[in-house]
């Protein structure tokens, strides 16, 4: 198996509805078939931490035994909610908790592509491979 180059770069947006059905070995399987294909998925919502720590470990037994895969880069951004009231906090936080962070963006990329993520509370920077 080896990482598809694609014509033009492509971004595959996922939606949390496509994932919440899904066992945290399927959420894995799908995000890396995607990624397999040199895609960057703009991911509505975040993994908790247990699944982007075992989709870094998947990816890193995939480096050297898949031609040309060299892992990948990862970045989530969240609304800043610093400035806001606390009965506002609180409403935040019970959605977030019932739609598993879905205020929330998740860049996820095959490192042969995305060279770079940058963020910060308002913005991510994509910088790319040449």
């Amino acid at each position: 198996m080896r990482v598809k180059k694609l014509k033009g770069l492509v971004l595959q947006f996922v939606t949390f509805s496509e994932l919440e059905h899904l066992e945290t070995k399927g959420r894995i399987k799908k995000l890396l078939d995607l990624i397999l294909d040199g895609k960057i998925i703009v991911l509505q919502g975040r993994l908790d931490p247990e699944e982007e720590a075992r989709l870094i470990e998947d990816t890193m037994v995939l480096v050297g035994r898949i031609k040309g895969f060299k892992g990948v880069e990862l970045a989530v951004i969240e609304p800043n909610n610093n400035n806001i009231s606390v009965a506002s906090k609180i409403r935040y936080g019970l959605a977030k908790a019932l739609v598993r962070g879905s205020g929330s963006l998740t860049i996820i990329g095959p490192a042969s592509i995305v060279k770079e993520i940058r963020r910060d509370p308002k913005k991510i920077e994509l910088m790319f491979n040449k």
